[in-house]
């Protein structure tokens, strides 16, 4: 494969190197912010050798190459358009400007949440270890072994807004140490930690009129979100106005203690209303909808994913695991994922295209381990009617989950690395998972058989 030669014509097929604004890459996907994306030449784009698959999405124009490939093809077309200085981060400020509010809102929410799933998941692997020490009654309850894992468990969740203040203030434009610090205030041992320690009061002390409830917010997500958007507005409003000689005493000194009085005043109190008012609602919609919402969040999730919103869930999911210790959004998203796999598995058993085929195969098995860009954009969407199959496997899917109420102890696993986070909570949800997985996926395989689809 001759990258260069490929890089040369994609610059033209994009519309010139006057066009294209950024240009980054993934694991997979040339991801590009064009100026007119009217220019694109689509249908030629998808003919090129090595192609897998074209798509605009979230002010994104987004070419699948597939790993190992994709990196190549990204050296030489920086090379080409003459933006070989451009970093993640200019690429990101470059998107910001090309979506619209609400899309820009989970882009945000999603560069905040997405680097802290590792630690997430680690703290549910660590849980359900925990866990099935404890039942199967591997060692004696008092046992170190027991002090040690709840530790190591429960620590990413105590420590979490210390985890979101970092992220989010990176995210905002502020200093991440400065972010950590607001979370460290906000998760102080002076504070009471409701954490794991139930129906415990705090006690309260009296400032300057005020009556402040010494509660801590470990676990918890809306407040810190809120106290570190106001800590960066404060910070580099105080950059614009403080001379660099003295900027590093009084911009971290003030904004610290602006930022600290607002967050144990205001922002805390009023943050942990509106989480738990969401935890509540969606409480309200899983439990009076039951299978039904599952029918519907499990339906229409593949279209969220088209807009890109789908990666500001994380934050809800991380909110339901802090306030009630499970996620149960998380296995509806991944029957819609699953179900994207399946009706890519049936496009390869009925495609007559050489390419079409060496594209659903692996796409497919992609979405099987919870990655379905390829499969959906390359493939699914492509044909139309596979997508809709897909949306009915994963309505059938997600009703079936939520009508045996299988939950995660983590978020940001879906398809088979999913069970890792699943069998913690019990052999039963693991058991219902592997159903609702089978269901999903065979729904979404027969229905696409039976609506077929017209190649090109």
């Amino acid at each position: 494969m001759n990258y260069e030669h490929i890089a040369k014509q994609l610059v033209s097929l994009l519309g010139g190197k006057e066009n294209v604004i950024s240009a980054v890459h993934c694991a997979t996907r040339l991801r590009l912010v064009l100026k007119d994306e009217k220019k694109v030449d689509q249908q030629a784009i998808e003919q090129l050798d090595g192609v897998k698959g074209a798509f605009s999405s979230s002010g994104q124009y987004q070419i699948i190459f597939g790993t190992g490939v994709v990196n190549k093809v990204h050296e030489q077309f920086v090379k080409e358009v003459g933006l070989q200085n451009v970093n993640a981060d200019v690429h990101q400020q470059a998107l910001k400007q090309k979506m619209n509010p609400l899309a820009r809102l989970a882009k945000t929410l999603s560069n905040i949440f997405v680097p802290i799933i590792p630690a997430i998941v680690a703290s549910g692997l660590l849980m359900g270890l925990l866990g099935m020490m404890k039942a199967f009654k591997w060692v004696a309850p008092d046992s170190a072994w027991i002090v040690l894992l709840d530790m190591f468990s429960s620590a990413a969740f105590i420590i979490l807004p210390i985890l979101i203040g970092y992220s989010a203030a990176k995210e905002f434009g502020g200093n991440p140490f400065l972010g950590a610090v607001i979370g460290g205030i906000m998760t102080h041992p002076a504070l009471l930690n409701p954490w794991g320690l139930g129906s415990a009061e705090p006690e309260y002390l009296h400032f300057l009129g005020f009556n402040i409830a010494m509660i801590g917010y470990q676990g918890t997500v809306i407040p810190i979100l809120f106290a570190t958007y106001v800590m960066s507005k404060i910070e580099k409003s105080l950059r614009k106005v403080v001379p660099h000689a003295v900027d590093l005493l009084v911009t971290p000194f003030v904004t610290v203690i602006l930022t600290g009085f607002t967050a144990i005043l205001l922002i805390g109190p009023l943050g942990n209303i509106v989480g738990k008012g969401i935890t509540t609602t969606l409480n309200f919609v899983y439990d009076t909808g039951g299978a039904l919402a599952g029918l519907i969040f499990g339906g229409l999730y593949s279209m969220i994913v088209i807009t890109g919103v789908h990666h500001s869930f994380h934050a809800i999911e991380a909110g339901l695991l802090a306030d009630i210790g499970k996620n149960y959004l998380l296995p509806i998203w991944s029957m819609a994922n699953v179900a994207q796999g399946g009706a890519g598995l049936a496009v390869f058993l009925k495609s007559k295209r050489t390419k079409t085929k060496e594209i659903a195969l692996p796409a497919a098995f992609s979405a099987f381990l919870g990655i379905t860009e390829p499969v959906i954009f390359g493939v699914n969407l492509k044909y139309r009617k596979p997508f809709i199959a897909a949306a009915i496997g994963g309505a059938v899917g997600g009703a079936y989950v939520v009508f045996t109420n299988v939950v995660a102890n983590a978020y940001g696993l879906t398809g088979i690395p999913m069970i890792a986070i699943v069998a913690p909570m019990g052999m039963a949800n693991l058991i219902n998972y592997l159903i609702g997985f089978a269901i999903a996926v065979g729904t979404a395989f027969v229905a696409t058989w039976i609506l077929g689809f017209k190649e090109e």
